[in-house]
């Protein structure tokens, strides 16, 4: 897979593609990533990439000339484009899957008050919203985008390891626990001790039915609308 990433603040990016298991993803060619400066396409001397939006209000609108120019050379019109925004469709698990099958895509960081809507109109596949919520920075949410999708592809992670995780089976995953066996206390529960593995699923099955119905019983009424009611109550 191939990440263009158009952004104000490339040293940003370059530091968050540099580390952890991402950098190791890149290391193995597993992925790549083009960094891209949004204000190496700005044509004045003082390389200018928004202005005050029409209409008036606060902030600033990053101008469509430089980031138009910019989606151009990394070939948006080929490539699906993707750009975080509080205002578009929430991310998911599904969406996540759905996009680590793309072979390229291109994301827009947003800055200020966002973008001007005729690049969306001209450029933009996907407006995606990582939650409801507002951040001063494109770039974080774009990295929450890159995150959960680029985990997916073969060779990142174990198969085993994206089969137990939160949302895999639609509920959230269940407690995980290590050495020592008590902790301030607390001990770690003995089912987990057993050896029995039996046991242990069934244990571990209670307790994501149980956590997901505290958190998040949307997903479980979700799970039954869909005839995955897991026998839970």
């Amino acid at each position: 897979m191939i990440l263009k990433v158009l952004s104000l603040f490339p040293g940003f990016v370059e530091s968050f593609f540099s580390t952890s298991i991402l950098a190791k993803a890149v290391e193995k060619r597993i992925l790549s990533y083009e960094n891209v400066n949004i204000r190496d396409y700005a044509t004045d001397k003082h390389r200018t990439c928004d202005d005050a939006p029409y209409g008036g209000g606060a902030g600033m609108v990053l101008k469509p000339e430089p980031l138009g120019a910019a989606l151009a050379a990394a070939g948006a019109d080929q490539f699906r484009t993707v750009y975080p925004t509080p205002g578009g469709r929430l991310f998911n698990q599904a969406y996540a899957e759905e996009l680590s099958k793309e072979e390229t895509l291109i994301f827009i960081c947003g800055r200020y008050e966002g973008i001007d809507q005729r690049i969306i109109d001209l450029y933009v596949d996907d407006e995606i919203s990582i939650g409801d919520y507002v951040l001063s920075s494109g770039e974080l949410a774009a990295f929450v985008l890159i995150d959960a999708i680029f985990r997916l592809l073969p060779g990142v992670l174990s198969s085993e390891s994206l089969e137990e995780e939160s949302y895999k089976s639609g509920l959230l995953e269940y407690p995980q626990y290590t050495r020592p066996e008590v902790y301030k206390g607390l001990r770690v529960p003995e089912i987990l001790l057993s050896g029995n593995h039996a046991l242990i699923q069934q244990w571990r099955k209670e307790q994501s039915l149980c956590k997901t119905q505290r958190y998040r019983p949307d997903l479980l009424e979700k799970l039954k609308q869909e005839g995955k009611g897991y026998g839970f109550n």
